[in-house]
């Protein structure tokens, strides 16, 4: 089968994580023996400066996967038409069109492809609007039917999955994970030692609630735990963390250690003892996910998908977006965990989210929505 894949969201070399997840699972798609393409809608903001001249650069492949670039904001009406018109042709010659992300709906608002639909969401705007900008609240009630357009939509999550399927009544709306494998050899943990060491991963912004992961580590130590903090990532907020880091006097214990990757998060999280991630909204939260995979337990914030995954002998969810309540929690699951090896941590997970795994439901999506078209129930 031919899949065109389409997103607003895809990795380039100026910004290499920017939609990384989209490639994982087009790649998984491939693997199951379809001809998958790319097409990425990129922002005009890629194309100036540096940006312009790496993507000129650039293979026209990405993990072995032809990619065609559009330019496309999705602020500029004229550039939505355009790149809407420009996806109708390409899409006229593939068996199967899989778009992913919602702003990708945009260009297809007006036009049906020809061949079967499938629709991937990952969008937190969906779970958590309170957060999205003024503009984007606004537009949400009038944006969100295009969800009904597909002949399939997945979500990573049901927590995400719930207001997807409010938008499309009956229409077959399931849900498939994020590609995050379990890694290849699981490092022991550490034992019979004092100190604690946490490991934060995710962007430095306000609904991830860096600053809670500080004053989480203030507080146990204020309690008399020798604690560490290492925080992968980067974002607007490194200047409010470094200054409360140095306010708290935390400044030989919490490090900001910027963006890393898979092998880096993967070395920092062998080195850790929990992971801790004060979210205030996620969907599937992968950093979570890929903690407990390298068999470390976790403590997060209650707000999102991550407790359909997580087993409560290995992670705790917080209600509460206190330090007090987050350091109560560290303090527990170390103590509920204390008895179990890395490797029993991981397989609370195993390949549940394997890529393999992942293949399998969007397989079950493709299969559902050629029926659909073909007006098979």
């Amino acid at each position: 089968m031919r899949v065109l894949v389409v997103s607003t969201w895809m990795p380039t070399a100026a910004q290499s994580a920017t939609g990384a997840f989209v490639v994982k699972d087009a790649r998984a798609i491939a693997d199951l023996g379809h001809e998958v393409a790319l097409i990425h809608l990129v922002p005009p903001s890629q194309l100036l400066g540096a940006g312009a001249k790496a993507l000129r650069a650039e293979a026209p492949t990405i993990q072995g996967l032809p990619v065609t670039r559009i330019v496309m904001s999705t602020t500029n009406p004229r550039q939505i038409v355009a790149a809407g018109r420009r996806l109708s042709r390409l899409s006229a010659g593939a068996d199967l069109v899989h778009s992913m992300a919602f702003s990708t709906l945009l260009p297809m608002a007006w036009w049906r492809p020809v061949s079967p639909w499938v629709h991937t969401e990952h969008w937190s705007g969906l779970t958590a609007p309170h957060l999205l900008p003024r503009s984007w609240q606004v537009a949400l009630p009038r944006l969100k039917p295009f969800l009904a357009r597909p002949d399939v939509v997945t979500a990573v999550c049901s927590y995400l999955s719930a207001p997807i399927e409010t938008a499309r009544g009956h229409s077959p709306t399931l849900v498939v994970p994020c590609i995050v494998p379990q890694p290849d050899p699981i490092l022991p943990r550490r034992t019979g030692t004092i100190d604690v060491r946490l490991v934060s991963v995710g962007g430095l912004i306000e609904r991830k609630d860096p600053l809670m992961a500080v004053e989480t580590v203030a507080e146990l130590r204020r309690r008399g735990t020798p604690t560490s903090l290492q925080m992968v990532g980067q974002g607007p907020m490194a200047p409010q963390i470094h200054q409360r880091v140095q306010a708290l006097g935390l400044g030989d214990c919490v490090q900001l250690l910027g963006a890393l990757d898979r092998d880096g998060v993967l070395a920092e999280l062998a080195r850790a003892d929990l992971f801790l991630g004060p979210t205030r909204g996620e969907n599937f939260f992968v950093s979570c996910a890929e903690a407990v995979l390298a068999g470390r337990p976790a403590v997060v914030g209650a707000t999102g998908g991550q407790g359909e995954y997580l087993d409560a002998r290995v992670g705790i969810c917080v209600e509460q977006q206190t330090p007090t309540a987050y350091a109560d929690a560290v303090q527990q699951m170390l103590s509920r965990a204390e008895g179990m090896s890395a490797v029993e941590i991981s397989n609370t997970i195993g390949d549940a989210f394997s890529p393999a795994t992942v293949a399998r439901g969007y397989q079950h999506a493709y299969d559902l929505a050629v029926r659909a078209r073909e007006g098979k129930p």
